[in-house]
């Protein structure tokens, strides 16, 4: 029994698998990021929604360019991705012998990387996208009161119903490889890894010597520059490596901070929540008018912002107190996601149904 477990602490000298600590830690490392950057840039925008309003709106595009540059940089000079490349590890294509591997630093092969940048950067991309599609449905088709009538309610309410076992089939998928990689039946932890056509292997003493000489080597065999055009673009090429090491530098020590912030500003954390509670109510928000088209509060308070017309069903905003007619705040909510006074970034679930005595 020891003999099967021994590979999931230790590794001998002839096999370079990784354990499968080393490969959920840097699955997790990336998957990290996303959440602690995403809630950074929720408080830019909460701030200073004209100004930094943008980057909430395009976090999941502008995070899918980021990451793209760098797992493209990585694959390409150290033949990992950058959790990966952080815990010593570095993808193999698969067929490649012990003596016919090629060293980190020579990189991936083309259709290697490609396939590894696809399921590394748009796969993850997709998956939020339709997570986000399959939330908006949901909250459209709980608070709707009318019973679906065309095709594409009854489609949707239909996707909704196979949308969790559709999920619960893939994070299976996954586990169930995970599993066979612990009891030493697979090659990878991951199925995308075999869908790439590469394995994880740790690095070589080879590998971390040519990472390290790789620089030293690429200005040795630099030739001296003649004419003008060929000064600039070796200028440009060294302020490009410069900016790639730089970047990889900060992302190794940011990785640590951003991590700090999810844990600080979590749910978990109830001492904070706590003390938060605590605090007096806030007074009413000020009227930011950071849109031209932001509706002016009208005179009667039973007036409707946005359709200036006696309120119907009325509904407040969490986010900001005002209070509008549901099917109003609704639709601009959903379009906007923000609130139609203040600015403020909300989302539908933020509405709440106001009951009169009368009522």
């Amino acid at each position: 029994m020891a003999e099967h477990g021994a590979h999931i602490t230790t590794a001998s000298a002839v096999d370079d698998r990784p354990s499968i600590f080393e490969v959920v830690a840097q699955d997790s490392l990336m998957t990290a990021v996303r959440p602690a950057l995403q809630h950074v840039v929720k408080v830019l925008a909460e701030s200073n929604p004209a100004r930094y309003g943008f980057l909430w709106r395009w976090f999941d595009e502008i995070f899918t360019l980021l990451d793209l540059l760098l797992q493209q940089h990585y694959l390409s000079k150290t033949s990992a991705s950058f959790s990966e490349n952080f815990y010593g590890l570095k993808r193999i294509v698969m067929g490649d012998t012990h003596k016919l591997q090629r060293l980190a630093s020579a990189g991936l092969p083309k259709k290697q990387l490609w396939k590894s940048v696809m399921f590394l950067v748009l796969l993850p991309y997709l998956k939020v996208k339709l997570e986000k599609l399959i939330s908006s449905l949901r909250e459209e088709d709980e608070y709707s009161i009318h019973p679906p009538t065309s095709r594409w309610k009854r489609f949707y309410r239909a996707l909704l119903a196979a949308y969790p076992f559709v999920n619960m089939a893939w994070e299976g998928w996954f586990l169930v490889q995970q599993l066979r990689y612990i009891l030493g039946k697979a090659q990878h932890h991951s199925p995308l890894l075999s869908l790439a056509g590469v394995r994880l292997g740790r690095l070589t003493v080879q590998d971390i010597q040519a990472l390290e000489h790789r620089p030293a080597e690429a200005s040795m065999m630099q030739q001296p520059a003649g004419s003008v055009g060929e000064k600039i673009k070796s200028a440009l090429k060294q302020a490009v490596g410069g900016a790639a090491s730089c970047l990889s530098t900060g992302l190794s020590v940011g990785v640590f901070f951003l991590q700090f912030l999810e844990w600080w500003y979590s749910s978990g954390n109830q001492e904070t929540i706590k003390s938060l509670t605590a605090l007096p109510t806030p007074p009413p928000p000020v009227h930011l008018d950071y849109n031209s088209d932001s509706p002016l509060l009208p005179q009667m308070k039973t007036v409707c912002p946005l359709c200036r017309k006696n309120r119907v069903n009325d509904t407040v905003l969490a986010t900001s107190g005002y209070v509008f007619c549901y099917r109003c705040v609704f639709n601009y909510v959903r379009s906007h996601r923000a609130c139609p006074i203040t600015g403020y970034p909300t989302h539908v679930q933020h509405l709440i149904k106001l009951y009169s005595p009368e009522s």
